[in-house]
């Protein structure tokens, strides 16, 4: 498949815009913040130097939720810049109330579908990484089509890193993750870093969700794969 093969439209997406209260935190951080960092989406590469006024590595976070682990990992990292990616509005006002808390200055925010901003906003050969922590396993098997990661997302995804640079998914559904191993490992630019699933990076924190469910038993599972050089 080349660059060209990729549709420019599709029928089927991996999320639903689901209608969800914002608190008046959320919607103060995104009149006040988001000016500041969220960028509109455009059909043009994003110049990552402008928007963040330096040079350093940038990963991109897909679906980033409410934010918690988007912050405390920028946080942490302070000489990388992130550009998270997310369609539901309490999310984005989450994770700027984070950034105006906490004074995080390397994180800008598109709230659009990943797969347009991938495509249009994201040059070749230029991240230094993609997380993709828990994204919505849609467990019913007639829903699994809707799953992100499928061959052609990763495929795009294996294009917009730099070699070297690396993949990393995370799930706590057992049967999605045997589904990514498996997508991810058939990528012939992607090379497992792991014999098979990985250990959690010391990078992404456990989630309040996680935790609880690991107290349960409930599993979790990394994947991290690698561009090959």
């Amino acid at each position: 498949m080349t660059e060209g093969d990729f549709p420019h439209r599709r029928s089927i997406r991996s999320f639903v815009v689901r209608a969800g209260r914002m608190g008046t935190g959320q919607v103060r951080a995104l009149a006040e913040l988001g000016p500041r960092f969220v960028l509109p989406y455009q059909p043009a590469l994003l110049d990552a130097r402008a928007v963040f006024g330096r040079d350093a590595p940038l990963v991109v976070e897909i679906g980033f939720g409410m934010g918690d682990a988007t912050a405390a990992i920028a946080e942490a990292l302070p000489g990388i810049d992130f550009l998270g990616i997310e369609v539901h509005p309490p999310g984005v006002g989450a994770l700027l109330r984070h950034i105006g808390e906490r004074s995080i200055e390397n994180i800008r925010i598109v709230q659009h579908d990943a797969v347009e901003v991938l495509e249009h906003m994201i040059a070749p050969d230029s991240l230094a990484g993609v997380h993709v922590f828990f994204p919505d396993p849609w467990h019913k098997k007639r829903h699994h089509k809707r799953r992100l990661i499928q061959a052609a997302f990763v495929q795009r995804l294996a294009t917009r890193i730099a070699p070297g640079a690396y993949l990393h998914c995370a799930t706590d559904w057992e049967p999605y993750a045997q589904q990514m191993l498996e997508v991810l490992s058939a990528e012939p630019m992607l090379e497992n870093t792991a014999e098979g699933y990985a250990p959690r990076p010391a990078y992404r924190p456990l989630t309040k969700f996680e935790n609880r469910g690991l107290k349960l038993g409930h599993g979790v599972w990394d994947l991290v794969f690698a561009r090959k050089a």
